[in-house]
């Protein structure tokens, strides 16, 4: 069986207390795709859910290291949803892009990418669009695939509908192409050339995996290609 590594997202209980979690939707879906789930626990020693992105140090060598060691025993990774990025996120994609380990991006995954080696640049959704939908069971807006794209071969589609959970869109990054968009123009999907698998979509195919085609053909393509990677 595969290995899946996933980042733990931060938040805080009702109580006030912090705790590390993984989505049980995430967790559901890539088990149910054919995947063991190797949680990916943050390093540095300080209090991730209060922290601003500003207040964070560097990550030491032994930090790294720790990161490197969970790498080494994973055939793939998602980087899923959240609300915040840190040194910990920005290194963990680093080195997947440097070992290239298949990696799929969701949401603030994709986010992450696209600030890859570049200035932090996500601005507040203004559309006509609907981007931040309430119910799990719908797919919200359509989006154009760009026929000259990795996900274009995945899905045989130029056109798709998606659903959406955001607030932030990003901007071109000069590593990756765009291999999506809305129809107000904003990045849906970015890839990178020359490598296994480096994708990230801003929306949540894990969500609309038991009842989409498309999410479905994108996960299990993605665990096809943590298979040849395993091999």
């Amino acid at each position: 069986m595969i290995v899946i590594g996933i980042p733990l997202r931060y938040a805080h209980l009702e109580d006030g207390r912090c705790i590390l979690y993984l989505s049980e939707t995430v967790r559901r879906t890539f088990q149910s795709a054919g995947a063991l789930i190797l949680p990916i626990v943050q390093v540095q020693d300080v209090n991730y859910a209060d922290t601003r992105y500003n207040e964070f140090n560097e990550l030491t060598d032994k930090e790294k290291e720790n990161i490197d060691k969970y790498l080494n025993m994973v055939d793939g990774v998602i980087l899923p949803g959240g609300f915040k990025i840190t040194p910990f996120d920005e290194y963990v994609l680093e080195r997947c892009i440097e070992r290239d380990i298949p990696t799929l991006g969701i949401c603030l995954g994709m986010q992450l990418m696209s600030c890859y080696k570049e200035e932090f640049k996500v601005l507040e959704n203004n559309s006509f669009i609907n981007h931040k939908q309430e119910n799990d069971d719908d797919l919200s807006h359509s989006v154009i695939v760009n026929k000259d794209s990795y996900l274009y071969k995945i899905l045989e589609k130029d056109e798709i509908m998606v659903n959406s959970f955001h607030r932030y869109h990003v901007s071109e990054n000069s590593y990756f192409n765009v291999s999506s968009r809305s129809e107000d123009n904003y990045i849906e999907a970015i890839e990178m050339k020359n490598k296994k698998f480096i994708m990230g979509v801003q929306w949540h195919p894990e969500i609309s995996y038991n009842f989409d085609d498309n999410s479905k053909k994108i996960i299990d393509y993605f665990i096809n290609i943590c298979k040849e990677s395993d091999n």
